[in-house]
């Protein structure tokens, strides 16, 4: 009985663990948006107006998912809701200082998160034990 019981008790703290796990990467990605965007004010520095809550989460979302994904998100905005854009600036190439190089490297940060498909790793070729020798 007591085996059972500590079986129970592993899965349960196993997937709490795992939710844990997805709940911060679901975090993570528009709390990186939002620091690089609105906090170290990028959108300022390369003319666009500051994103709300919703604008965030779909930026990381954007950021982070594949390209159907994205073309799905610009459907979205410019088919569902065209007046999301009229709150549109004269985009510019930001100053070179180090705030902004750290807001770049946020958001890359978050767009990396897409770069890293599953099963595509590299894999080293063995030679064939096979092989035969003349």
């Amino acid at each position: 009985m007591l085996r059972w019981l500590f079986i129970v008790l592993g899965l349960g703290v196993f997937a709490a663990g795992v939710l844990a796990i997805v709940i911060v990467a679901l975090l993570i990605g528009p709390l990186l948006v939002w620091l690089s965007w609105n906090v170290l004010d990028l959108a300022h520095a390369v003319g666009a107006s500051e994103l709300g809550f919703w604008g965030i989460v779909l930026f990381a979302i954007f950021l982070a998912i594949g390209f159907v994904g994205r073309v799905l998100i610009v459907g979205i905005v410019f088919l569902v809701d065209p007046d999301w854009l009229h709150s549109g600036g004269s985009i510019h190439w930001p100053e070179p200082s180090f705030r902004n190089f750290v807001a770049i490297v946020l958001l890359l940060l978050v767009a990396a998160a897409s770069g890293h498909a599953p099963g595509h790793e590299r894999r080293c070729k063995r030679p064939s034990s096979t092989a035969t020798t003349v």
